[in-house]
């Protein structure tokens, strides 16, 4: 299944571009929520983690709208990865359910990992 996830950071902002993209994108189920990013509970992508399933795709329009910085986007996709479900970013064109999706995940990961040296 193909479950998108959308966030907004304040009430005065709304979902409708991304969910609008999400359905493009033939996501089954979208989760959605209006919480800062620098919040690190955020409800319902727990819940979105919590119900994944061996061969899903968490897709989301931006990986901005998944994650509050490259570190935590890593650790997120490999939750994802754990669970056997892969990660699709409309926006960067990032897919880990393809070779080359793969490979630039990769990438943006031995970026991140020298930043933190």
């Amino acid at each position: 299944m193909i479950i998108g996830y959308a966030r907004v950071s304040t009430a005065e902002q709304n979902l409708h571009a991304q969910i609008d993209s999400l359905n493009e994108a033939s996501a089954g189920r979208i989760f959605s929520e209006t919480v800062s990013g620098a919040k690190a509970k955020r409800p319902e992508l727990e819940k979105l983690l919590d119900q994944l399933r061996d061969g899903d795709v968490v897709v989301v329009t931006k990986y901005d709208r998944l994650a509050r910085s490259l570190r935590d986007l890593l650790d997120i996709v490999e939750a994802i990865k754990g669970r056997g479900a892969g990660f699709r970013s409309l926006a960067e064109d990032i897919d880990t359910t393809t070779p080359a999706g793969e490979l630039i995940f990769h990438v943006f990961a031995s970026t991140a990992a020298r930043q933190s040296r």
